[in-house]
């Protein structure tokens, strides 16, 4: 069951179909059982372990041109007169966009809620095949790092915060967001995961805290846990790359008719009350 968590967790952290979504249903109307909070926490460390490992260059230049930036700053001599580079700027992007999910702290308790209703998990996740399915019929923009404005990043920043509703893909949301503000194909879906992280980071930070208030740590379900994130990490790495091929060929929108009929399936077991799997 380890591994099958974290499969799921790998494919649809990353492909615009809602982790979130997939693992309330699949408990739901599979019958899988809950998971342990600290077991979702390291799922999601692990996820974020593959986008660093598949963005590690840009990530390095990032890291690298923050101190240089910051010397920039305060010793006048390393100041320059031109544009800043790309990972400098791309630096202040990520900054901005993340900010608006301090608006929705206040709230997180009630938005996770909302994954205990299938129905509106469903509905949601039709939602996110629509946001899709526009998507590829967006013009093609050429807006990188050097000519996003803040503006942009803030948009897409909003449809991150948005996408905290189980059933709304994260990526698929801010992916979408950014090819309609007119970014290039290829930097929307590096800016997406790249604007990941800090988001995931402090999320799993918080969780991780609310793991250590309820009691810490069971040893024993080690092995379980360290399945979980392998399997989760080796699979994210491969979904981001299928993610940047399929949207590179102009087929992003194809994950909306998988969301549509996931979507549409759900929704009606929901209101029939029907499930895959008889309780106990």
């Amino acid at each position: 069951m380890a591994a099958v968590l974290g499969i799921i967790q790998g494919v649809a952290e990353f492909l615009p179909i809602s982790s979130s979504g997939h693992l309330t249903l699949f408990q739901h109307f599979f019958g899988m059982p809950e998971t342990d909070n600290l077991f979702n926490v390291l799922l999601h460390f692990a996820t974020l372990i593959a986008v660093f490992v598949y963005y590690w260059s840009d990530i390095w230049e990032m890291i690298t041109e923050f101190f240089l930036g910051i010397r920039a700053l305060f010793v006048p001599q390393y100041r320059s007169q031109g544009e800043p580079p790309a990972a400098r700027r791309l630096i202040l992007l990520i900054i901005v966009a993340t900010l608006p999910l301090f608006l929705v702290l206040p709230i997180k308790d009630y938005v996770e809620q909302i994954g205990n209703y299938p129905a509106a998990v469903s509905c949601i996740l039709l939602l996110t095949g629509a946001v899709l399915f526009l998507s590829d019929r967006m013009a093609h923009g050429h807006k990188t790092a050097r000519s996003a404005t803040l503006k942009d990043a803030l948009l897409i920043g909003v449809a991150q915060s948005v996408a905290t509703l189980p059933g709304l893909s994260r990526s698929g949301s801010t992916i979408s967001v950014g090819m309609m503000r007119g970014f290039d194909r290829a930097f929307a879906v590096r800016f997406s995961f790249l604007m990941s992280l800090p988001a995931v980071l402090g999320a799993t930070i918080l969780k991780a805290v609310d793991v250590v208030q309820e009691g810490g740590v069971d040893l024993s379900l080690l092995p379980k846990y360290l399945l979980g994130m392998a399997f989760a990490g080796v699979v994210g790495y491969f979904s981001i790359g299928l993610v940047n091929l399929l949207t590179a060929k102009g087929k992003f929108g194809a994950f909306a008719y998988y969301c549509w009929g996931a979507g549409a399936l759900f929704l009606v077991l929901s209101l029939t009350g029907f499930t895959l799997v008889p309780a106990a």
